[in-house]
């Protein structure tokens, strides 16, 4: 029974405790500095809360003591003040960032640290470049690395069509920060919510934009060895439109406390909700251009024991099964590990990874 710490006790934090202590493999804390978030938290034996504020270093340091890994599913902006306590006390980190710029602190903070850390270990930045590599390596040469990914409600009904599913400060910071890519063989800075695509899947029809953070470090991975290389997330269409209109149009780009008050008070939430994940790569083997795609869609369902979302499913299911086989010693245990360093088929055969498969006991929510 390993010692773990998870920050945060929102809708994923807590997914990512109830999976890890219903594995019956970890004993959990869950820290949050709201009250009324950790009074949700069903406690037991395995599974106790402590309030702590972030910003107080030394409680932060207090509460990872003794701890195998601390868990961050806090805002990003807290992401560097909780791998540096993780560095202090020895503990291995690893976040759900898709925030660039606090992924590199992390970086930097593992070249001096004695344990494992590994960011941005979820469903985008996370499995979709473990997924992205995995086709990658079967070809000889690159040509095209395509990643797109969308959290969206089974039943629109909004002219956004969207329900929040997902951090709105974690949203909001994924439409306005620069985008990295690759652009033929050049690693560049591209804008978010532009090139805007539309495609197909199942006899629907989706749009796909430019979004900041999902590529995680594989651009940094394959620069110098593909031609092209891009992330976008995936919306119904009319979805991106509006949010320019609002980001740009009205300025709640430098508004963003503004522009989430709007979303919370006016976008329900909803467990009813299906994640798209569509990873697409061209490329040559022996002497010819061939193209392989996954494709797969993630619904919400019943998982230990409670109705969890899709969102929360593949969010929280990735980072326990990097955690799981960190635990078994499937993974480095010091220094940076990227995504992309993680195998497939372990990452499935993990007791958490299954999930993306959703095992025949598990059941679509339709009401």
């Amino acid at each position: 029974m390993k010692n773990i710490v998870v920050i945060g006790a929102g809708k994923i934090g807590s997914t990512i405790a109830r999976l890890l202590v219903h594995s019956g493999e970890y004993n959990v804390t869950v820290v949050d500095r709201s009250e009324d978030h950790l009074a949700q938290i069903e406690t037991s034996a395995a599974l106790r809360v402590a309030k702590v504020d972030i910003a107080d270093a030394s409680a932060l340091t207090a509460v990872l003591s003794g701890s195998f890994a601390v868990l961050s599913a806090a805002p990003f902006h807290l992401t560097i003040a909780i791998a540096e306590a993780a560095a202090k006390m020895g503990v291995h980190y690893l976040d759900l960032t898709e925030d660039v710029a606090s992924t590199r602190r992390v970086k930097a903070i593992a070249q001096t640290a004695n344990t494992a850390f590994i960011p941005q270990c979820g469903l985008a930045p996370g499995f979709i470049s473990i997924v992205a590599n995995d086709l990658a390596s079967r070809f000889d040469s690159l040509d095209s690395v395509r990643l797109r990914v969308g959290a969206l409600p089974q039943y629109p009904s909004n002219a956004l069509n969207y329900n929040l599913t997902w951090s709105t400060d974690g949203v909001i910071n994924e439409y306005i920060e620069p985008c990295e890519a690759i652009v033929e063989g050049k690693l560049v800075q591209v804008p978010a919510m532009e090139e805007r695509e539309e495609f197909s899947l199942d006899g629907v029809t989706y749009e796909a934009f430019n979004t900041s953070g999902g590529l995680g470090t594989l651009c940094e991975t394959l620069e110098g060895k593909v031609r092209t290389l891009n992330y976008r997330t995936i919306r119904y269409p009319g979805h991106a439109a509006i949010m320019k209109a609002l980001l740009n149009d009205l300025g709640l780009r430098h508004r963003r406390e503004v522009l989430k008050d709007i979303l919370e008070h006016s976008l329900p939430s909803t467990l009813q909700d299906v994640v798209i994940i569509f990873v697409t790569v061209s490329g040559w083997r022996n002497g010819r251009l061939v193209q392989e795609t996954y494709a797969n869609k993630v619904y919400s369902a019943m998982v230990a024991g409670r109705p969890m979302s899709a969102i929360q499913i593949t969010t929280a299911s990735s980072i326990c099964a990097v955690l799981d086989m960190l635990s078994h010693g499937h993974l480095p245990n010091s220094g940076f590990v990227r995504q992309e360093d993680i195998g497939l088929d372990l990452f499935l055969k993990s007791q958490f990874g299954h999930y993306y498969e959703q095992a025949a006991d598990t059941r679509r929510m339709a009401s």
